[in-house]
């Protein structure tokens, strides 16, 4: 790849933390100022970046055009929209929708809590791998050679006390959550927060996608939360019907138990 293709894009993704001048993009970029000046025209006539009247630089139109048609293109959002939002509209939580992107879990639909104590996420983001539960429920999936190397080359931050901390933590996590049909994050990524969530399958059988359900702990505490799982299951096994598959009879989600995991 071109190192202005690569610079260029560097420049995005600094616009993406908010606007900033020029001087300050040339520092951050660690090249000559007209090298960044030139990017920025480039970029500024294709409305990847527009100018301010303080003459600062902000991400531009075409930016939120393209990653419009983008989620367009993904087929599983426009069919899981409609059973999400009953989901939603039933329980007043947050629901996530969300995908393996390479070697990295984004969410790619949310739906706002209607509740007024809410937890911060945008479509964009990417999940933690070895805390969120959109992730474990992915990475279940994997063939077990991948699951693995993608274990074996995370890094473990301690996102709160519960967050596991260890390749053989999380692949034990994964185990259960393929085996169960569903996955916990039991306040693993906030401490404030919990969350469940359940694999979306293709024709084929393949999970292509998770959709979650995130709950501050001041809402619902940990039996109430699990106590929303039959009723995710039904949702993306709505969604996967409508995708072309249809769950075998041997094969069912264990429900959880009162007994339930608690993180360590």
């Amino acid at each position: 790849m071109s190192q202005s293709l690569l610079r260029a894009l560097d420049l995005l993704e600094r616009l993406a933390d908010g606007p900033a001048g020029l001087d300050e993009l040339a520092a951050a970029a660690s090249v000559h100022k007209t090298t960044v000046m030139r990017l920025l025209h480039a970029m500024e006539e294709r409305r990847f970046v527009v100018r301010d009247e303080t003459q600062r630089y902000r991400l531009g139109a075409k930016l939120f055009e393209l990653s419009a048609l983008a989620l367009e293109q993904r087929e599983v959002i426009s069919i899981a929209r409609p059973h999400l939002a009953a989901f939603n509209q039933r329980t007043g939580h947050t629901v996530h929708l969300a995908a393996l992107e390479g070697d990295e879990v984004v969410y790619i639909d949310k739906l706002e809590s209607r509740h007024p104590v809410r937890m911060y996420s945008r479509v964009g983001l990417t999940a933690a791998l070895h805390a969120a539960a959109v992730a474990k429920v992915l990475l279940a999936d994997l063939p077990p050679v991948r699951r693995r190397a993608v274990a074996a080359g995370l890094d473990y931050v301690a996102l709160t006390e519960h967050t596991i901390t260890t390749p053989d933590g999380l692949l034990t996590e994964l185990e259960t959550v393929a085996r169960q049909g569903w996955a916990l994050d039991g306040s693993e990524h906030e401490a404030f927060v919990h969350c469940i969530a359940a694999p979306i399958h293709d024709a084929r059988g393949r999970v292509i996608a998770a959709a979650s359900c995130s709950v501050p702990v001041v809402l619902l505490d940990r039996p109430g939360l699990l106590g929303l799982v039959p009723d995710l299951i039904a949702t993306t096994d709505a969604v996967s019907a409508d995708l072309g598959w249809t769950r075998p009879n041997a094969i069912a989600p264990t429900p959880p138990t009162r007994n339930e995991r608690t993180p360590s």
